[in-house]
């Protein structure tokens, strides 16, 4: 097989095009087989199979430089470039990242995991090139979900106004996580007609240079209102006349094309844009058809193209809670970023299709939208992932917590989120959140008790952040009782120990303190429910009976819930009081399967209760 005689791009430059079309087929295979076992992102590796192999063969890496932007899409480069063998394990603890990583091949040059950043970077590098006289090619592929973010945009005006030699190669295939419903798209689908026209265009010229006398003059008349023409008929004008050459669109499937317009590419001196469109999912009928559902898809079967997937969720579970809500309050609006299907907001989006509104990968957008809308009486819900919260942090604290607006923000994928890695760890939002004024945080133990908050931070009018995890419950499901303003919930009454957490580690104090309690440490369990504000009164009335506290929580060790109750401690100036806290570490958290994660950190079962055990000397 060609695959397994290709470890770098210099052995790809080795083939001919018929053996690269091949190897194309080959790749496919390989990784469908593979991601079908190890989970990953399928859809948008299949769409760029072609586009990667040609930039490869064109391009001379480490030298020249690719940057991929989001950077889920470069499994196909990671294959060519050294890491085939490694592809088996991606996104498993210990093994190589899903998305491009500098400490793991010098082909890798720039760490990339959330959208629309790769034009900036790569404007950065041609700049820095210059200014060291150096001589290299810099090439951005973006996606055309990506190019609605505004960074993306604030970047394309930057290139445009001065003029560096680089290259931007737009992979249009009408897809970001979900389908793309932007301006931005609509451009892009007038685009993908100029090929028809100019086929047109080049029949309508031989036709009038074939009439007698006087053809050659009506094709010189019809060539001065090209300009005209083009104003008319070719959106592309648009990144012409910001300062970039366009080119395109390209079949992003055709190899030996691709491979044309990069070598003339390579001999601009002055920005290009080149136009590719590819087909997401191309190469396997499941993905094709349904390309979000294979976006991050966990393990599956390749003939059948069924997922393993639990049925129920804490994204399902927000979503058809907020149907119900808004069949009953017209005031109800949903809000998202690109990630309806991620969210649960599916349905929500069918139902009640006049009160949802996915803006695209815009963020910022997206709550100064929120802002808007609550300014004049609606309830806006805002559901994004937390790691995308932190690129509309701005836009929390600015537009939403300075006029105190109600605006529910849904924190979607808090905690460890495990495989993605270090760019999608929810492990910052209670601490980022925590330090805004005016803001209530809230997060669930469970399925009830997310349901119940959504019902809460719908009535109170006030900014409120409900943060909850990826997948389904965890341990023991307990009841919930009703949400009251700023009150904590005690399940467990002890003498010894008070255990507080929230959010998903609820359930890891309970069976903590179930484990203590064979060994007579009796517990205090305190289910927080609220960070923000604490319930003041309970958590220092069990400090003083016990005079040893424990947190938990899955966020960073700084800012969260452990610093929420040492500073309690201290302002209360409760004296010779022990504390002991676990949480992620002040460091950024690599990829991996949560349970392999939480063991590395302390923050399983067993590590709390041996830790504990040691510190109170009950060995």
């Amino acid at each position: 097989m060609i695959i397994n005689n290709v470890n770098n791009n210099k052995d790809l430059k080795k083939l001919n095009y018929e053996e690269k079309k091949e190897l194309a087929n080959e790749i496919r295979e390989y990784l469908i087989e593979t991601i079908s076992k190890t989970g990953g992102h399928l859809a948008s590796n299949l769409g760029v199979v072609e586009l990667t192999i040609a930039l490869e063969s064109v391009f001379n890496l480490p030298k020249d430089k690719i940057i991929w932007d989001v950077g889920h899409q470069s499994y196909v480069h990671k294959i060519i470039n050294g890491r085939r063998e490694k592809i088996k394990k991606i996104r498993q603890f210990g093994h190589i990242s899903g998305f491009p990583k500098t400490k793991e091949s010098d082909t890798d040059c720039f760490n990339t995991g959330h959208s629309s950043t790769s034009i900036s970077a790569a404007l950065g590098m041609a700049i820095a090139r210059d200014l060291k006289k150096e001589d290299y090619n810099i090439v951005s592929v973006i996606g055309d979900g990506a190019l609605t973010g505004g960074m993306a945009l604030e970047a394309l005006n930057h290139v445009g106004s001065i003029k560096k030699k680089m290259i931007i190669i737009l992979n249009d295939n009408e897809m970001s996580i979900s389908k793309n419903i932007s301006g931005m798209n609509e451009l892009l689908t007038k685009l993908r007609l100029k090929k028809k026209y100019r086929k047109s265009n080049n029949k309508l010229k031989k036709i009038i240079n074939a009439i007698p006398i006087i053809g050659q003059y009506l094709t010189y008349i019809i060539k001065k209102l090209k300009k005209t023409l083009k104003q008319l008929f070719i959106p592309g004008m648009y990144f012409e006349e910001i300062g970039l050459k366009y080119i395109g669109p390209i079949d992003g499937h055709n190899i030996e094309e691709l491979e044309t317009i990069f070598r003339k590419a390579k001999n601009i001196d002055e920005p290009v844009l080149i136009h590719v469109v590819t087909k997401k999912g191309k190469g396997y009928k499941f993905a094709e058809e349904t390309p979000e559902k294979y976006h991050g898809v966990s393990p599956f079967n390749i003939n059948t193209g069924v997922v393993s997937s639990s049925t129920k969720t804490y994204s399902s579970v927000f979503g058809d809670k907020l149907c119900e809500l808004a069949k009953n309050n017209k005031n109800i609006v949903a809000i998202t970023a690109a990630m309806k299907d991620g969210t649960g907001l599916s349905k929500f989006s069918e139902m009640y299709k006049e009160r949802f509104y996915d803006v695209g990968i815009a963020e910022q957008h997206a709550l100064t939208l929120a802002a808007g809308i609550a300014k004049d009486g609606m309830i806006p819900v805002v559901s994004i992932y937390s790691s995308f919260y932190q690129r509309g942090y701005d836009q929390v604290i600015h537009d939403i917590c300075t006029q105190n607006l109600h605006v529910v923000m849904c924190v979607d994928r808090a905690g460890c989120v495990g495989s993605d890695g270090e760019t999608h760890q929810g492990l910052f939002d209670l601490s980022f959140f925590r330090i805004i004024p005016n803001i209530v945080i809230l997060a669930p133990k469970n399925f009830e008790e997310l349901e119940l908050m959504l019902e809460y931070a719908i009535k109170i009018n006030k900014p409120v952040v409900i943060r909850y995890p990826r997948g389904g419950e965890k341990g023991k499901i307990l009841p919930s009782s009703p949400i009251k303003y700023a009150k904590a919930e005690v399940l467990k009454k002890g003498k010894d120990i008070s255990i507080i957490a929230i959010g998903n580690m609820v359930s890891r104090a309970i069976d903590v303190a179930t484990i203590l309690e064979k060994k007579n440490i009796k517990c205090d369990v305190i289910n927080m429910r609220f960070l923000k504000p604490l319930d003041e009164v309970t958590i220092i009335n069990s400090i003083k009976k016990t005079k040893n506290v424990i947190t938990i929580e899955d966020n960073t060790i700084i800012g969260g819930l452990s610093s929420s109750i040492k500073e309690l401690i201290v302002n209360n100036n409760l004296n010779n009081i022990k504390i002991k806290s676990y949480a992620y570490p002040d460091k950024f958290i690599e990829h991996g399967k949560v349970d392999e994660l939480e063991k590395k950190y302390k923050l399983d079962l067993q590590s709390i209760v041996d830790d504990i055990k040691k510190e109170v000397n009950h060995e």
